[in-house]
């Protein structure tokens, strides 16, 4: 029998340290109708109540965090306590896992959100940590997160790849029983946003069979990559998928650092058109993606 998916978002929000920032990030929440918020690299070191407020509202109350180093890397979970149960979790160094319980729903399932290192010679000790976090097989496991990995060479616009990495994850998780669930709408999560730029698929949701078969209509989307160069990701049952609202421009947006320079990057792309108004509208969307 197959149940209901509420909408898990996650995200590699680049650093929460700036109100600006947390502003935005609990109006994207918002606008998916997110239960459960997973956040990479939240670079906080020490959550207070008022922190986990400020980017929850009244939505999102509950919060486990795995405090950043230094302001370094860090993650979060967030969740609406009237429609999630969490009755346990671990922090490890890369990951939290928790055991999660969906409203009218009597059975739980593992959910773990990571955030791989960007440093190559820490990115086996993150896949040993995965695997270690590997339930019983027959539990039902998600796992979502930046894993700063991609185990297939389309997940990247070039040539320039560390096959003996993609090996490697694609060994752990072969040996966690683990499948990708999809994007449906994006082929790319993450831009370096250079003139040229550089384009890959590190953000992901993966899953395990008892897991799939309990949610069958779970599907994926990409949101816009608004304030981060990583897009939000939300998983959701097909025959309730949030949308985010209509574009809309946000007064706080200009306080952030390099908005005048994103903009302007975004609005000089090159546009292979003769038509003012197919021009126009090409770097119209430009910005509304960027």
């Amino acid at each position: 029998m197959s149940d209901k998916l509420l909408p898990i978002m996650c995200w590699n929000v680049r650093g929460l340290n700036q109100p600006a920032k947390r502003a935005s990030v609990c109006e994207m929440a918002k606008s998916l109708r997110a239960t459960i918020l997973c956040l990479q690299e939240t670079k906080i070191d020490a959550w207070t109540p008022q922190l986990v407020q400020e980017i929850g509202r009244t939505q999102l109350t509950e919060c486990i965090a795995l405090p950043a180093i230094d302001t370094s890397g860090g993650a979060a979970i967030l969740w609406n306590r009237e429609l999630t149960t969490i009755v346990s979790h671990a922090v490890g160094i890369f990951a939290i896992t928790a055991k999660v319980t969906l409203l009218g729903q009597s059975q739980p399932f593992w959910l773990s959100s990571v955030y791989g290192p960007a440093d190559d010679a820490r990115k086996e000790a993150f896949l040993r940590e995965l695997s270690f976090s590997t339930p019983q097989p027959a539990e039902p496991w998600l796992i979502n997160g930046d894993f700063n990995l991609f185990y297939e060479a389309r997940d990247k616009n070039n040539l320039n790849l560390n096959r003996r990495l993609m090996g490697k994850f694609r060994q752990a998780i072969d040996t966690a029983g683990l499948k990708e669930i999809r994007c449906t709408n994006r082929r790319y999560t993450w831009s370096n946003e250079r003139q040229n730029p550089t384009l890959v698929s590190i953000d992901k949701f993966f899953c395990n069979l008892p897991w799939e078969c309990r949610f069958p209509s779970a599907s994926l989307h990409a949101a816009s990559m608004a304030t981060s160069d990583h897009c939000p990701l939300v998983l959701a049952d097909t025959t309730a998928t949030p949308r985010p609202g209509k574009f809309k421009f946000e007064n706080f947006w200009p306080r952030f650092p390099r908005f005048h320079d994103t903009v302007e990057r975004a609005w000089n792309r090159p546009v292979q058109s003769t038509c003012a108004f197919r021009r126009l509208l090409t770097k119209m969307t430009a910005l509304h993606g960027t």
